[in-house]
């Protein structure tokens, strides 16, 4: 057994390479994985909205275009589209992790990833096409 190494008062120090402070951004996976980090702080922002707008609502119809006249304001225009691109960014990123978190086998074997995220983007868009039947009907 070897005796423990003892403290030297003046024993060099260990050479460590100094690590800049956005090492994640050179590497892409790096930073989609930073980004995706970043995008719930703006889909955060998304729910902090709508908590605002059905307030508003409850309101009255005064309080109601008192808040859209707030939203038609430039800086949130680009905000809420700056917004909007994270919280897709966010969706995309999280529908491709699925396969990772869940391991579907059929018949002994894994599905391939692609079959295990398509039903995601499948009810995405049936949901997003019912919304905007919804919201462009007549009458």
């Amino acid at each position: 057994m070897k005796p423990p190494v003892a403290y030297r008062q003046y024993h060099p120090k260990w050479h460590r390479t100094r690590v800049s402070t956005f090492w994640w951004s050179r590497k892409w996976s790096y930073l989609k994985f930073m980004l995706r980090e970043l995008s719930s702080v703006f889909v955060a922002f998304y729910v902090v909205i709508l908590l605002l707008q059905l307030h508003a609502l409850r309101g009255g119809p005064d309080a109601y275009q008192g808040f859209q006249d707030w939203l038609r304001n430039p800086l949130l225009v680009i905000l809420n589209g700056i917004s909007f691109l994270f919280v897709l960014f966010h969706a995309v990123t999280w529908f491709n992790l699925t396969p990772k978190a869940m391991a579907v086998r059929l018949r002994g074997k894994r599905l391939p990833d692609v079959l295990v995220a398509a039903p995601n983007y499948v009810a995405w868009l049936a949901v997003s096409a019912l919304v905007v039947f919804l919201l462009t009907r007549q009458g």
